[in-house]
């Protein structure tokens, strides 16, 4: 198990950073506003809203698993960190040097580029900074909207599977292998990325 070395990563337009609990009342105002948007497509989603309690022990998981190499979950947020914008992953579901990347954005956000920037610098990080060999996105057949993120950054769809989100349909399965990275065009996209204390990372 491989320790994540990036807690923070700046884009043109977002701060993509390791949750806190601190965070807990945004995410559950992001959430809550967005509920009928997410529901058609994230399981989890037919579970919320739920309470501030709630949002703080798992915002307290999602800590944990990060310090201790055991999953990735990002808040994007606004240049400036004070609204939330959505989250997004890599996430420690396949194998070995392997990721998923996940990814939901707030009702209030939708249509921006919002989801394409933040998918992007994950790309870029999970290669680069991380050593992986393969990423994956996986997002519902029926949601157009998701599936333009990895069709637009070069991903390849390599299969449908039936059925797998249940009463949310089939989910398509979108990959990138390093070498197809290595001369795909957002390798050239700009980011800086920082460790846990705040130092910024420059061995690419």
């Amino acid at each position: 198990m491989s320790l994540s070395k990036v807690y923070k990563i700046e884009t043109e337009r977002l701060l993509i950073r390791c949750y806190e609990p601190a965070d807990a009342p945004i995410l559950l105002d992001t959430i809550t506003v967005s509920i009928d948007h997410l529901k058609p497509w994230l399981p989890w989603a037919l579970k919320e809203p739920t309470d501030i309690d709630t949002k703080i022990d798992i915002l307290r998981k999602f800590r944990g698993q990060f310090d201790l190499g055991e999953d990735y979950t990002y808040g994007i947020f606004n240049k400036t960190g004070t609204e939330l914008i959505g989250s997004t992953g890599l996430h420690n579901r396949l194998g070995p040097s392997e990721r998923e990347i996940g990814y939901w954005i707030s009702v209030k956000h939708i249509n921006n580029g919002y989801a394409l920037e933040a998918v992007c610098a994950l790309t870029k990080v999970g290669f680069e900074f991380e050593n992986l060999s393969r990423i994956e996105i996986h997002c519902a057949s029926a949601n157009v909207r998701s599936q333009n993120i990895p069709r637009k950054l070069g991903y390849k769809l390599e299969k449908t599977l039936t059925n797998s989100l249940t009463s949310h349909g089939d989910s398509m399965v979108w990959a990138m292998n390093r070498t197809d990275y290595d001369s795909a065009a957002i390798r050239t996209t700009p980011l800086k990325v920082y460790d846990i204390i705040g130092r910024e990372i420059t061995n690419y």
